[in-house]
C-alpha cells in the first residue's frame, strides 16, 4: 500500500551490529515485470521487493487489466487479459522507470500513448535514445511537450540499432521490444549492468534467443515465450547502502543475500580507503574501521562507479581523512545532497553541477532537511545515523520507492529511526 506523506526521524546511532537482509533488485523487478506483457500465462516472480515503484508499475498494470497476486517477496503476473489502452498518465508521469512499457506495449498491441515520464530529479534524462531507436526499428511516433505517441506498422529489412551513448533503460526497453518480433535485431553499445543481464536471463529461460558479445546483443526471431518461476537477483544498491551505512557508523554488520561481484567497484574503493571487510559467496560482513582514508570517486557505466552509490558515498567521505572528489558522469544534477549535507555541517566545495571535494573528517549536526531524491534519501539517513543530535528528513516517499520497510529493518540493528507522518 502507497504511504502518506512522512518524514524520518534519527537520533545519532553509532556501532550498528547484527546483520540485515538485502532484498530484490527495484530496477531488475521493473523491468521484468514489463516483460511479463509478452508472455501468456502465469509468470512466478520471486525476491520482489514491496516498494513505492514496484506498487506503482503494478497500478499501472492493473488498470490495463493484468492481475497480481502477492505473497510476502512472492509475486504471480498474469497479463494475459491485458487491454490496448494507455497507462495511466497521472502514474506514468510519477515514475521515471515506466518508459519501459514502451517497448512491450508497441510490440504486442502496436500503438501506445504515453506522456513523459517522470521521477527523481537528478537531471533531465530525455527520452531521445530510446525514441531514436524505435524508430530505426519501424516504430513511428507523433510527439509533443506533453506526450509521444508510438505506432508501429513496418519493420525494416536491417534490425539494428547502435546507441550514441550507454543508456540502461533504453537497452531495456529495446529487448523488451524486439523480444516479440519475427525479425533478428542488433543492439551495439548496450548497457551491460546486472540488471539487463538479469532481464536478459529472464527472456532467456522463458524461451527467447539472445546472445550478449561485450556491449553487443543479439535477439533472435521471435520465439513462443512461455511463463516461468523466477528468482530476480539481490539489489546490489541497497547492498551497497547497507556497506557505507556500517562503514560509517564503525560497525560490525553482516549484510546477507548480496552478490559480491555486482559490488566490486565499491569494495575496491574501500580497499583504498582501509575499510575493512570479509566477503563469502553471499554476504559481506564489514568491520569496524575507527579511521580510514579520503579516496577520489568518478561515476561510469558498469563495471565503473554506479551513480546510484555515489551519493551514499558522498556522505562516508566526509568521515575519511583528507580531501576527497566526487565527479559525476551520467546525470547532471546528483549533486544536490551534498547541500543538506552541508546544513549538517559537512565541508564540501561543490564545484559545478558534477563536481565536489569534500574535506574530512567532520563532526555532522542533527537539523531538518530534505530527501530530494531516492538515493539521496537514503544518504541523508546514514548522515543522521552518525549526526550529533536530532535529524528531521521530509518526503520520505523518495526512499519509500527503493528501500522497503528501511525504518523497521534499520531499527532490528540498533538504528533510532522512526517515521512520523506528517
Amino acid at each position: 500500500m502507497m504511504k502518506k506523506s512522512a518524514k524520518f526521524v534519527i537520533n545519532h546511532s553509532d556501532k550498528l551490529n547484527g546483520q540485515i537482509d538485502v532484498y530484490g533488485s527495484k530496477n531488475t523487478a521493473m523491468k521484468i515485470i514489463a516483460a511479463c506483457i509478452l508472455i501468456p500465462g502465469k509468470v512466478r516472480l520471486e525476491n520482489i521487493p514491496d516498494i513505492l515503484d514496484v506498487q506503482k508499475m503494478i497500478l499501472i498494470l492493473e488498470k490495463m487489466g493484468g492481475e497480481f497476486v502477492r505473497n510476502g517477496h512472492n509475486l504471480t503476473v498474469d497479463l494475459q487479459n491485458l487491454k490496448p489502452i494507455d497507462p495511466d498518465e497521472d502514474l506514468v508521469r510519477s515514475m521515471r522507470a515506466s518508459i519501459v512499457l514502451v517497448g512491450p506495449l508497441i510490440s504486442r498491441f502496436g500503438k501506445v500513448k504515453i506522456p513523459h515520464p517522470g521521477g527523481c530529479l537528478i537531471g533531465a534524462r530525455p527520452i531521445d535514445l530510446h525514441l531514436k531507436a524505435f524508430r530505426n526499428l519501424g516504430v513511428e511516433i507523433e510527439e509533443n511537450q506533453q506526450s509521444c505517441q508510438f505506432n508501429y506498422k513496418s519493420s525494416p529489412q536491417e534490425r539494428k540499432v547502435l546507441f550514441s551513448r550507454i543508456s540502461v533503460t533504453a537497452t531495456e526497453n529495446v529487448i523488451l521490444f524486439a523480444s516479440f518480433q519475427k525479425q533478428k535485431t542488433t543492439i551495439s553499445q548496450a548497457a551491460i549492468e546486472p540488471e539487463v543481464i538479469d532481464l536478459i536471463n529472464f527472456l532467456k529461460q522463458s524461451g527467447l534467443k539472445i546472445n550478449v558479445f561485450g556491449r553487443t546483443i543479439e535477439i533472435d526471431c521471435r520465439q513462443n515465450l512461455k511463463p516461468i518461476k523466477y528468482r530476480i537477483i539481490p539489489d546490489r544498491i541497497e547492498a551497497a547502502t547497507f556497506a557505507i551505512m556500517a562503514a560509517c557508523t564503525r560497525s560490525n554488520l553482516k549484510i546477507n543475500n548480496i552478490i559480491p561481484k555486482h559490488l566490486e567497484a565499491l569494495l575496491d574503493k574501500f580497499k583504498l580507503m582501509g575499510i575493512k571487510f570479509d566477503k563469502g559467496k553471499n554476504f559481506l560482513y564489514l568491520k569496524n574501521t575507527p579511521a580510514f582514508k579520503a579516496v577520489n570517486i568518478s561515476t561510469a557505466e558498469y563495471p565503473g562507479f554506479p551513480t546510484d552509490i555515489q551519493s551514499p558515498m558522498g556522505v562516508l567521505l566526509t568521515q575519511a581523512e583528507g580531501i576527497s572528489r566526487i565527479k559525476e558522469n551520467i546525470f547532471e544534477n546528483r549533486l544536490g545532497y551534498l547541500s543538506e549535507l552541508k546544513k549538517m555541517g559537512a565541508k564540501i566545495n561543490i564545484l559545478n553541477s558534477n563536481e565536489a571535494i569534500i574535506y574530512g573528517p567532520t563532526a555532522l549536526y542533527g537539523a531538518k532537511i530534505n530527501s530530494l531524491d531516492l538515493r539521496a534519501g537514503a544518504t541523508l539517513i546514514i548522515g543522521g545515523l552518525i549526526a550529533k543530535g536530532r535529524t528531521e528528513i521530509f518526503e520520505a516517499g523518495n526512499i519509500d520507492r527503493g528501500y522497503e520497510k528501511i525504518e523497521e529493518r534499520l531499527q532490528k540493528i540498533g538504528a533510532q529511526i522512526s517515521r512520523v507522518k506528517i
